[in-house]
């Protein structure tokens, strides 16, 4: 860890929790700075300010006081999902304090180079990926950020012959300064989160910021599938390396079934572990990646055809009967379900979808629909999914939840059929969030497995 001297005797406040927010409370803290946490959460209900304040640092919980910010802070360190719109924020920048994020913190830190990856959809499959391949080929690989690893904790320990493979939000881009991976991977960029960044514009301009500070010694790897990724391609100072499966680029793409780098034929297209046209896409951006790091092909197309996908992110569970089990929980939007539906023969699959009403149609829906076996559907949404199924002519059946959802779709399959959670619906009508929806399903499948 390199012992910067950015923090040090200057007093930072860190706003919101969570890892991440511990992370940086403690790392700041070993940097010599003076730290105050400040978090919603009351502090009776709040185990993580409480054994910070036991470690001897200053929390303030239950509200964020603006008269807080009258305390000469030299920077706020904001946790992601809290909004440039907070007070806190917004007082914060009256201030001309500067407001970063713990990605900033772990590179200003790091020892190891950094590969990050961003994107609307697909960038915890690809970052997994990348680490799977690159520590197969005896490159130490480390998963950080928004995988679930804070970045500045595992920067901490990483030393120069690690790598940090680093997935980054847009939230957490939004609060960078010197942040510079030496590649960076761009999966694809889709309208999401309107809410928070305001625009598509926007949320496109945070993303772009994981190249701000990248040189010609640098490399981005966009997706050339999207006319947006060829437009940013002019706008960067780094080497673009794109990845299609449309066309034959100079770099990785799809063509005849097989997956190429430059001309150089690595793969069979159906030897991924994985289903879907997405997951195509995936292993060309880790293909790119690969290669650009040295790794053979060998390595590569090891690593890619047992690679078993994401919890909750398309993963497959294993069989019953000859019935296979896909649990994509993630898939809390339409285009994930598209996604999803791609890699599958429609007359196979009994797919379990809906959630969270938003007040969406599902229209987009319908061709991807067409010719499934059946449908199970649940949730506040249920009307809305119950007309794009009669639109695709598609039969289903109601269930009250998602276990209940499992058993039925299992005891509607034959041998040789799919079920499929993809839900095309956040999970919050019903379950806290897509992890304890998908940990129901998998749950379910290792009951009917026992049965």
């Amino acid at each position: 860890m390199k012992q910067v001297k950015n923090f040090e005797n200057k007093k930072i406040l860190v706003l919101g929790l969570a890892r991440s927010g511990e992370a940086a409370a403690r790392l700041l803290v070993k940097l010599g700075a003076i730290v105050t946490v400040n978090d919603s959460k009351p502090f009776d209900e709040n185990p993580s300010a409480q054994t910070l304040l036991e470690e001897g640092i200053k929390v303030i919980c239950g509200s964020h006081p603006l008269e807080l910010l009258d305390e000469e802070f030299a920077y706020m360190v904001k946790n992601p999902g809290i909004p440039y719109t907070n007070p806190m924020v917004v007082r914060a920048a009256e201030k001309n304090i500067p407001v970063i994020t713990e990605v900033e913190l772990a590179y200003l830190i790091s020892e190891a180079p950094i590969i990050g990856i961003t994107g609307s959809n697909g960038k915890t499959t690809t970052t997994t990926m990348i680490a799977d391949v690159l520590n197969h080929a005896k490159q130490s690989a480390l998963l950080s950020g928004n995988i679930g690893y804070p970045a500045s904790e595992v920067a901490q320990s990483a030393v120069s012959n690690d790598t940090l493979v680093m997935e980054l939000s847009s939230f957490q881009l939004m609060g960078i300064e010197e942040f510079h991976p030496h590649i960076a991977v761009i999966t694809n960029l889709m309208p999401t989160h309107i809410d928070y960044h305001g625009s598509f514009e926007n949320y496109v301009e945070a993303k772009w910021n994981i190249q701000k500070n990248m040189t010609s010694d640098d490399t981005i790897i966009l997706n050339f599938n999207q006319e947006l990724a060829k437009d940013l391609a002019t706008k960067t100072s780094a080497k673009v390396v794109p990845f299609s499966t449309k066309e034959k680029i100079d770099g990785a793409y799809l063509e005849d079934g097989t997956l190429y780098f430059r001309g150089q034929a690595v793969m069979k297209a159906d030897e991924l572990c994985v289903p879907g046209s997405h997951n195509v896409e995936n292993a060309l951006a880790t293909i790119a990646v690969a290669k650009l790091s040295g790794v053979s092909d060998e390595a590569i197309r090891e690593t890619l055809t047992h690679f078993g996908g994401v919890k909750h992110r398309l993963q497959y569970l294993g069989e019953v009967s000859g019935v296979k089990f896909y649990n994509d929980s993630k898939s809390t939007n339409i285009l994930a379900t598209q996604k999803a539906l791609s890699g599958f023969d429609n007359k196979k699959v009994i797919l379990i979808a809906g959630g969270l009403d938003r007040g969406n149609e599902f229209d987009e829906l319908v061709p991807d629909f067409v010719g499934l076996k059946k449908m199970v559907i649940l949730g506040e949404s249920a009307p809305r999914v119950k007309r794009a199924a009669n639109k695709a002519e598609v039969a289903y059946l109601d269930a009250k939840n998602v276990a209940d959802a499992a058993k039925i779709a299992f005891e509607n399959a034959e041998a040789g059929d799919v079920v499929l959670l993809s839900p095309a619906n956040a999970s919050w009508d019903m379950y806290k969030n897509f992890e304890v929806r998908g940990d129901e399903f998998i749950a379910a499948f290792e009951a009917i497995k026992g049965e």
